[in-house]
C-alpha cells in the first residue's frame, strides 16, 4: 500500500503512525479490558468478535453490555449507546471543514476510524481547513495505527478471557495511560477551562442513568470552552484600547526628524551651468 502512495503522502502516513504511537498502550489497554469483558458477558464468542468489529467504540461496547445481561428492551440500548457516542457527532463536525471535499462513501469511512485521541492528535497539527497535500494521509496513519491496536488487543482479550484475573486492574492502567495525553493538549485557557468543567460535571452525574455523564460533560465542555474564548477576546480587545494611541499631535513627527519642508528641485540639483553662473553675478 505504501509502494503505490506519493512520497508525500507516503512521508504523511508514517508521520500519522509516529504520531500516534505513544497513545498505543493506552489504546491496547483499553482494548483488552473491552475484549474480556465482552467474553465475560452474555456474548457468544461470534457476537462478541462482531461487536469489536462493527462498533469500534470501547465506551458504548462496555455501556450496554450490563443492558443486554439484564434484557433490556433493544432500544434502551441503542439510546444508551447513541448517548455515550454523542461526542463523535461533535468530533466529525470538526473534522468536516478538513475533507468536505471528499465524496460521501470516502467520509463515513473517515468517521469510522475516527476516535477521540485520532482526533485530539489531528487538531494538535492545526492544519488549514479545505485541501492540503498528505493531510489524508497523515489522519489514516493515525487511523490505522488506532484501529489495528484496539482490534488486536480486544480480539486478544476475547479469546483469552480466561487467562487475566478481574482484580488485575487493566481499567484503571488504561486510564492513567490515556492521562499524559490529555494533559498534554491542554495548551490554552479555554481548554483548561473545559477540561475541568468536565471533570466536574461528570463526577457530579456519575450515577445517571444511560451513561448520560458523558454527553452532559462533554456539552458542559464546550459551554465553558466557548465562553472563555470570548472572555479572552473581550479583554484582549480591551487591552488594546486601554494602550491604544495618544492624541494626534504626539504622533506627529519632530520637525528635527521630519523632512525638509521645501526639498529642492530636480533642477535646483543640476549643474549650473558658466553662462548662468555670469549672468546671475
Amino acid at each position: 500500500m505504501l509502494d503505490r502512495l506519493s512520497d508525500l503522502n507516503r512521508r504523511a502516513f508514517l508521520d500519522g503512525v509516529k504520531t500516534l504511537s505513544p497513545a498505543v498502550p493506552a489504546t491496547f489497554s483499553w482494548g483488552l479490558v473491552t475484549g474480556i469483558a465482552m467474553a465475560k458477558s452474555v456474548l457468544t464468542l461470534p457476537q462478541a468478535l462482531g461487536m469489536s468489529l462493527a462498533a469500534y467504540a470501547g465506551s458504548s461496547q462496555l455501556a450496554v453490555l450490563p443492558l443486554l445481561a439484564a434484557k433490556l428492551p433493544l432500544w434502551t440500548i441503542l439510546l444508551t449507546a447513541a448517548m455515550v457516542n454523542l461526542r463523535f457527532v461533535i468530533f466529525s463536525a470538526g473534522l468536516a471543514p478538513h475533507f468536505a471535499y471528499l465524496p460521501l462513501r470516502r467520509r463515513l469511512v473517515l468517521g469510522y476510524f475516527n476516535g477521540d485521541i485520532i482526533y485530539l492528535m489531528f487538531q494538535k497539527r492545526n492544519f488549514p481547513t479545505g485541501y492540503q497535500p498528505g493531510k489524508e494521509a497523515f489522519f489514516w496513519g493515525m487511523a490505522a495505527t488506532s484501529w489495528s491496536s484496539w482490534q488486536v488487543s480486544s480480539i486478544a482479550g476475547i479469546l483469552l478471557a480466561s487467562l487475566f484475573p478481574d482484580n488485575w486492574g487493566l481499567e484503571l492502567a488504561g486510564t492513567l495511560a490515556l492521562i499524559p495525553l490529555i494533559v498534554s493538549a491542554i495548551a490554552t485557557r479555554s481548554t483548561l477551562a473545559a477540561v475541568g468543567v468536565a471533570s466536574v460535571i461528570a463526577l457530579i452525574t456519575l450515577d445517571l442513568p444511560y451513561r448520560l455523564s458523558l454527553p452532559l460533560a462533554v456539552a458542559a465542555a464546550l459551554l465553558a470552552g466557548t465562553f472563555a474564548d470570548v472572555m479572552a477576546e473581550k479583554l484582549g480587545a480591551g487591552r488594546k484600547t486601554t494602550g491604544a494611541a495618544k492624541p494626534t499631535e504626539s504622533l506627529a513627527p519632530r520637525l528635527t526628524d521630519a523632512a525638509p519642508l521645501n526639498p529642492p528641485s530636480d533642477l535646483d540639483k543640476s549643474p549650473v551651468s558658466p553662462k548662468r553662473a555670469r549672468s546671475a553675478r
